[in-house]
């Protein structure tokens, strides 16, 4: 029980802080890139992430962000990427309840890692 509230408790911090971050949507808005555009600067085929799609579109976005600004290199931003496809496609090959619960506990780390990378380049995430 006490494993279920701290996952939701991490759920619901990550998602407020998200909703305070301000992301566009999918085909991108206020010049930002598409959901597309960021899956293509690293070369790869773009993912169909399904019902996730903001929410990895989200952490892609802010770990763009932090690579634009200099706060992470561009192999560690596809890197990022990549692995984030991966898990998603091993989720997918074998569907059930421990694998979603193995991909929203993966997902959600790299979601803080990126929000912590463009938190160390945008000003706008400091607490203060």
């Amino acid at each position: 029980m006490r494993m279920w509230i701290l996952i939701l408790s991490g759920v619901f911090g990550a998602v407020a802080l998200a909703a305070c971050v301000g992301t566009p949507n999918l085909d991108g808005s206020l010049g930002a890139p598409s959901f597309d555009a960021l899956q293509s600067m690293c070369a790869s085929t773009p993912v169909d992430y399904g019902a996730d799609a903001q929410s990895v579109y989200s952490a892609f976005f802010d770990a763009y962000v932090a690579q634009k600004r200099g706060g992470v290199s561009k192999e560690r931003f596809c890197g990022f990427q990549a692995s984030i496809a991966e898990r998603y496609r091993a989720y997918k090959a074998s569907p059930g309840p421990d694998a979603q619960s193995a991909w929203a506990n993966f997902f959600l780390d790299q979601r803080a890692q990126a929000l912590t990378w463009r938190a160390s380049v945008d000003p706008t995430l400091r607490a203060g």
